[in-house]
């Protein structure tokens, strides 16, 4: 007999002697037919009664210095026991033991579950490298080692940026200066109006976060809290809530100018001489730190009198806030969604007429101590040039030249001073010719020989050329700006002033030059996408076409 099969005998009998309450029985036979095969293979089948009768069936693969063993259960029996779990100490079956209870089934929360799935995600990840070091990987698979780290490490650089951006605008200054539970709703509000958005929670949020400035005693006309109904009025803007920003607006503007007139009947009865703006008359609302309540300010030992701003330095912020929200309102009135042309008129009148006030009472009176800087030049040409386009849009062009004068002798920004110069070629070409039309007349018009009078005419004429003028001023300027001053607002005046020279030539009767610049207009405004130009330019070009000879 050879080795092998002596050895599967061996087994057997081990396998005979040791099955106890085990019927065994076993046949073997060679994988091949060779005379000295080393494997052969076995069929054992065992007979087991445990709780019932059950049936096992292996199959035995024997080599010479080892032996394998597979088997496969086939038995039916619910579960395994031992000798000493079948049987008792007095012999008798005793009965299973009872399960254990179900695991409460609570609520687990989604940060636990997210962890167990990057945990259970990182350990399959890892596995396959359990035991082996980083050269012997490198031997087996070079390519994939290499593009493995290269992976992980932008991995790595992308997860500590998205980290750094996360805790640097959690952490910024727009939230660091309002207290945690102001900024907790500010934060929310800004996620639901920019990133996930949902207008009613970003309301509420917006909402709470105002209540919360209220319960905490926070400054109502800081720049703090003044902004949170700013910023709220601009989302209600952006998602085309016109009358609901409009109404925040006209609160805050009102509350704004109430605070301004309760100060100045203050100052004029001689209750607003003192230091700081706190010692007001109790109708007045007393200022406290930026951002901070009061409680907080006295814990964080900060000195309130150097904190705190004077009366005319507090009034000077406010009413030039109030300005600012004030144009902004002749805007929106002026919208195409709201179409309320008297109301835009009315705020930006108020507006301008309350900035040229304070500059002429600072002209005489002086600055008071605190006042610091009024309006900016930026913001006085903006306020300027607004109310122009609302004299403009109620064909009261006399009246919105001089604004726009005002507004391109303060403008700094070449592109823009294009825009403005367009802006008074149309007044001056829609100029009546009727009174009041002798208030400008003789400067655009040469002075006359004694004893001739200047007919509606020439007068006309006289407007249409200072129109042309202005307008190739604004098509030179916005062509010779380059360099990083130059903007796409320099080549819409561009164009805008192409149409408009070939709008002049045409009421000049030169039609030949009107087409020139009509064409001119409509290949630049393709060439930057502008599709407003191109509208134009075409509706000029068909003008022309349809005049008579």
């Amino acid at each position: 007999m050879s080795r092998p099969l002596a050895a599967a005998n061996a087994a057997y009998r081990h396998m005979s002697r040791t099955a106890g309450p085990f019927a065994l029985s076993a046949t073997l036979r060679p994988l091949s037919t060779r005379k000295q095969s080393t494997c052969l293979s076995a069929s054992v089948q065992v007979d087991v009664c445990v709780h019932g009768p059950g049936h096992i069936q292996g199959r035995v693969r024997l080599q010479l210095q080892q032996m394998q063993l597979h088997c496969r259960w086939l038995s039916t029996s619910p579960r395994r026991h031992d000798g000493s779990q079948r049987h008792g100490s007095s012999g008798q079956q005793q009965p299973p033991p009872p399960p254990p209870p179900p695991p409460p089934r609570g609520r687990v929360p989604i940060f636990r579950l997210l962890l167990q799935a990057l945990g259970g995600s990182l350990r399959s990840l890892f596995m396959p490298f359990q035991g082996a070091t980083l050269r012997t990987l490198y031997r087996s698979n070079p390519e994939e080692l290499v593009l493995a780290l290269a992976v992980l490490v932008a991995s790595a650089f992308v997860i500590a940026y998205v980290a750094r951006i996360y805790f640097s605008y959690f952490n910024s200054k727009q939230f660091t200066r309002y207290p945690p539970e102001v900024a907790k709703c500010l934060r929310r509000a800004l996620y639901f109006s920019n990133y996930a958005p949902d207008p009613k929670r970003a309301l509420k949020n917006y909402r709470q976060a105002l209540e919360a400035c209220d319960e905490l005693g926070l400054d109502p006309f800081s720049d703090d809290v003044l902004g949170i109904r700013i910023q709220l009025a601009s989302w209600l803007e952006r998602i085309q809530s016109y009358d609901a920003s409009i109404k925040i607006l006209e609160l805050l503007l009102a509350d704004c100018r109430r605070w301004v007139d309760l100060m100045e009947k203050d100052e004029k009865d001689g209750k607003a001489g003192q230091a700081t703006a706190g010692t007001l008359s109790p109708r007045l609302p007393p200022p406290l730190l930026t951002g901070k309540s009061a409680k907080e300010a006295e814990d964080s030992g900060v000195d309130m009198t150097a904190a705190t701003e004077t009366v005319w330095g507090r009034r000077s912020r406010i009413l030039r806030k109030a300005i600012g929200v004030s144009v902004k309102l002749g805007e929106l009135y002026a919208d195409e969604h709201v179409l309320l042309a008297d109301k835009a008129h009315e705020r930006l009148v108020w507006a301008v007429d309350a900035a040229l006030q304070e500059f002429q009472r600072r002209a005489t009176a002086g600055t008071k101590d605190g006042e610091g800087e009024w309006m900016s030049p930026v913001e006085m040409g903006a306020a300027l040039e607004s109310l122009g386009h609302s004299y403009e849009s109620r064909s009261q062009f006399h009246l919105a030249l001089p604004l726009f004068f005002q507004a391109l002798r303060v403008c700094s920004d070449p592109c823009h001073s294009a825009v403005i110069m367009n802006n008074l070629a149309v007044s001056f070409a829609q100029h009546p010719v009727q009174p009041p039309y002798e208030t400008l007349v003789g400067s655009v018009v040469e002075t006359p020989a004694v004893g001739k009078e200047i007919t509606q005419q020439e007068a006309q004429r006289a407007y249409y050329e200072t129109a042309q003028r202005w307008a190739t001023n604004a098509h030179q300027h916005a062509t010779d700006t380059s360099g990083d001053a130059r903007t796409p607002e320099c080549d819409e005046a561009c164009v805008v002033a192409l149409c408009n020279l070939g709008d002049i030539a045409a009421l000049l009767g030169d039609a030949r030059e009107a087409t020139k610049r009509f064409s001119e207009a409509k290949a630049m405004s393709e060439a930057v996408a502008f599709a407003p130009g191109v509208q134009q330019a075409a509706a000029g070009l068909a003008r022309l076409q349809s005049r008579p000879a």
